[in-house]
């Protein structure tokens, strides 16, 4: 199932973002996509919002992993850019245990470590357009994240 939607700013990027966590759950996983600077991370920021998370999301680029601690549900942000070309006994840092886990996860740059990502998640396309706005395309892959995009077609 899909849903395209266009965004016209940061503040309705967050807002698509925060509309999204209201319907996560246990062990979500969402990847997202998108050239550098499309509105990743801004995503993320949103999600973080309608979480209720509180400390400052930015880009772990650097960090590979950013952890945000909260109930009822954690958010674990990996940006796995810096994965590229790196076998998997080497990227043995515990991706396993986050994508996994107890909370919401978020992966940007997924195409680096596919050989983590189970069969069923949700997938957010973010493409810049010439105009600076964004098309934000969401797919859903498996039943519950069907029923993801089936509640947020009512409420956007």
């Amino acid at each position: 199932m899909k849903i395209k939607i266009e965004s016209c700013s940061e503040e309705n990027t967050i807002s698509l973002g925060i509309k999204i966590a209201s319907l996560l759950f246990k062990e979500s996983l969402i990847l997202l996509t998108g050239d550098l600077g499309a509105g990743k991370t801004t995503f993320t920021k949103g999600i973080a919002k309608g979480l209720n998370i509180k400390d400052e999301v930015n880009s772990p680029t650097f960090n590979i992993l950013k952890c945000y601690f909260n109930k009822p549900l954690n958010l674990y942000h990996i940006d796995a850019y810096r994965l590229e070309g790196v076998n998997k006994e080497n990227k043995n840092i515990g991706l396993e245990e986050v994508i996994e886990g107890d909370g919401v996860c978020v992966i940007e740059w997924p195409m680096y470590i596919e050989e983590f990502i189970p069969s069923s998640y949700l997938k957010v396309n973010i493409t810049l357009n010439n105009n600076n706005s964004r098309t934000i395309e969401i797919e859903s892959f498996g039943k519950k994240y069907d029923e993801v995009i089936c509640k947020l077609k009512e409420i956007i």
